[in-house]
């Protein structure tokens, strides 16, 4: 369970600083198609953390012991 939670606890980093970046990337250009991937970056940067923690739940729950 440990290397499990710190292999997505990783990739979950990872993943947030890049939406970061992307976010930031996405606000400061100027390209009629910026405003719907910054809406996108955003959203997933909600959603992202949300569904790490929801699969953490479930593998809990699969490998009660």
């Amino acid at each position: 369970m440990k290397k499990f939670k710190r292999v997505f606890a990783l990739l979950g980093a990872i993943l947030l600083v890049a939406l970061y970046a992307s976010t930031l990337i996405f606000a400061l250009m100027d390209n009629p198609n910026s405003e719907g991937l910054l809406k996108a970056a955003i959203a997933s940067t909600i959603l992202l953390p949300i569904l790490l923690y929801a699969i953490t739940l479930v593998y809990k729950q699969i490998n009660k012991k």
